[in-house]
Protein backbone atom coordinates (compact mmCIF):
# COMPACT_ATOMS: atom_id res chain seq x y z
CA UNK A 1 0.00 0.00 0.00
CA UNK A 2 1.26 3.43 -0.82
CA UNK A 3 0.96 6.72 0.93
CA UNK A 4 -1.21 8.01 -1.87
CA UNK A 5 -3.81 5.29 -1.22
CA UNK A 6 -3.86 6.03 2.49
CA UNK A 7 -4.42 9.69 1.81
CA UNK A 8 -7.43 8.92 -0.40
CA UNK A 9 -9.07 6.87 2.32
CA UNK A 10 -8.55 9.43 5.04
CA UNK A 11 -10.02 12.39 3.14
CA UNK A 12 -13.66 13.05 4.13
CA UNK A 13 -14.55 14.60 0.76
CA UNK A 14 -13.17 11.66 -1.26
CA UNK A 15 -15.73 9.56 -3.16
CA UNK A 16 -15.90 5.85 -2.27
CA UNK A 17 -14.04 3.40 -4.48
CA UNK A 18 -15.85 1.97 -7.53
CA UNK A 19 -16.50 -1.43 -5.93
CA UNK A 20 -18.83 0.16 -3.34
CA UNK A 21 -21.01 1.97 -5.87
CA UNK A 22 -24.13 0.21 -7.20
CA UNK A 23 -23.88 -1.00 -10.81
CA UNK A 24 -25.34 1.37 -13.40
CA UNK A 25 -28.90 0.59 -14.52
CA UNK A 26 -29.69 0.38 -18.23
CA UNK A 27 -31.89 3.21 -19.41
CA UNK A 28 -35.54 2.20 -19.67
CA UNK A 29 -38.45 3.66 -21.59
CA UNK A 30 -39.92 6.91 -20.34
CA UNK A 31 -42.86 6.62 -17.94
CA UNK A 32 -46.09 6.09 -19.86
CA UNK A 33 -44.49 5.97 -23.31
CA UNK A 34 -44.62 2.20 -23.74
CA UNK A 35 -48.04 0.71 -24.55
CA UNK A 36 -47.93 -2.99 -25.46
CA UNK A 37 -50.56 -4.18 -27.89
CA UNK A 38 -52.61 -1.00 -27.84
CA UNK A 39 -54.06 -1.73 -24.39
CA UNK A 40 -54.83 1.24 -22.15
CA UNK A 41 -52.33 1.93 -19.40
CA UNK A 42 -53.07 0.18 -16.10
CA UNK A 43 -55.27 2.07 -13.69
CA UNK A 44 -53.98 2.74 -10.24
CA UNK A 45 -56.49 1.93 -7.56
CA UNK A 46 -56.51 3.62 -4.21
CA UNK A 47 -56.33 1.58 -1.08
CA UNK A 48 -59.78 1.10 0.43
CA UNK A 49 -60.46 2.21 3.96
CA UNK A 50 -59.92 -0.06 6.90
CA UNK A 51 -62.07 -3.12 6.38
CA UNK A 52 -63.68 -4.63 9.41
CA UNK A 53 -65.01 -8.14 8.94
CA UNK A 54 -68.52 -8.68 10.15
CA UNK A 55 -69.52 -11.51 12.41
CA UNK A 56 -69.12 -14.86 10.74
CA UNK A 57 -72.35 -16.78 10.30
CA UNK A 58 -72.43 -19.50 12.92
CA UNK A 59 -74.12 -22.58 11.62
CA UNK A 60 -75.11 -24.84 14.49
CA UNK A 61 -73.94 -28.39 14.07
CA UNK A 62 -76.68 -30.93 13.53
CA UNK A 63 -77.03 -33.09 16.58
CA UNK A 64 -77.37 -36.82 16.21
CA UNK A 65 -80.63 -38.26 17.39
CA UNK A 66 -80.05 -40.23 20.60
CA UNK A 67 -82.72 -42.77 19.75
CA UNK A 68 -80.91 -43.55 16.48
CA UNK A 69 -77.76 -44.40 18.43
CA UNK A 70 -79.75 -46.56 20.82
CA UNK A 71 -81.46 -48.30 17.88
CA UNK A 72 -78.10 -49.41 16.50
CA UNK A 73 -76.84 -50.58 19.91
CA UNK A 74 -80.03 -52.48 20.76
CA UNK A 75 -80.12 -54.05 17.29
CA UNK A 76 -77.11 -56.14 18.38
CA UNK A 77 -78.21 -56.66 22.01
CA UNK A 78 -81.97 -57.23 21.66
CA UNK A 79 -83.04 -57.00 17.99
CA UNK A 80 -86.79 -56.36 18.52
CA UNK A 81 -85.95 -53.25 20.57
CA UNK A 82 -83.53 -52.10 17.87
CA UNK A 83 -86.29 -52.53 15.27
CA UNK A 84 -88.78 -50.42 17.25
CA UNK A 85 -86.23 -47.76 18.25
CA UNK A 86 -85.00 -47.47 14.65
CA UNK A 87 -88.54 -46.87 13.43
CA UNK A 88 -89.22 -44.23 16.12
CA UNK A 89 -85.85 -42.56 15.55
CA UNK A 90 -86.56 -42.12 11.82
CA UNK A 91 -89.83 -40.36 12.67
CA UNK A 92 -88.10 -38.04 15.16
CA UNK A 93 -85.33 -37.22 12.68
CA UNK A 94 -87.84 -36.18 10.03
CA UNK A 95 -89.77 -34.01 12.52
CA UNK A 96 -86.80 -32.35 14.22
CA UNK A 97 -84.28 -32.20 11.35
CA UNK A 98 -81.60 -33.97 13.38
CA UNK A 99 -78.77 -36.13 12.10
CA UNK A 100 -78.45 -39.89 12.48
CA UNK A 101 -80.59 -41.09 9.58
CA UNK A 102 -78.03 -43.77 8.72
CA UNK A 103 -77.77 -44.99 12.29
CA UNK A 104 -81.54 -45.29 12.57
CA UNK A 105 -81.76 -47.14 9.25
CA UNK A 106 -78.95 -49.52 10.26
CA UNK A 107 -80.65 -50.21 13.60
CA UNK A 108 -83.92 -50.81 11.77
CA UNK A 109 -82.41 -53.25 9.24
CA UNK A 110 -80.19 -55.14 11.69
CA UNK A 111 -83.05 -55.26 14.21
CA UNK A 112 -85.42 -56.67 11.55
CA UNK A 113 -82.91 -59.33 10.48
CA UNK A 114 -82.22 -60.25 14.12
CA UNK A 115 -85.91 -60.40 14.95
CA UNK A 116 -86.60 -62.69 11.99
CA UNK A 117 -83.67 -64.82 13.13
CA UNK A 118 -85.14 -65.07 16.64
CA UNK A 119 -88.54 -66.05 15.25
CA UNK A 120 -86.97 -68.78 13.08
CA UNK A 121 -84.88 -69.99 16.04
CA UNK A 122 -87.97 -70.13 18.30
CA UNK A 123 -90.03 -71.93 15.64
CA UNK A 124 -87.24 -74.47 15.04
CA UNK A 125 -86.79 -75.16 18.73
CA UNK A 126 -90.58 -75.53 19.25
CA UNK A 127 -90.84 -78.04 16.44
CA UNK A 128 -87.99 -80.19 17.79
CA UNK A 129 -89.25 -80.16 21.36
CA UNK A 130 -86.40 -78.25 22.98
Amino acid sequence: MTDRDDAAWNRPDAPPPNWQQPPPQPPGPAQGSWNPGGYPPPQHYQQPGAWQPGPSPVVPARTTNTMAILALVFAFVFPPAGLVLGFLARQQIQQRGEGGEGLAMAGLIIGAIGTVGYVILCAASASTGY
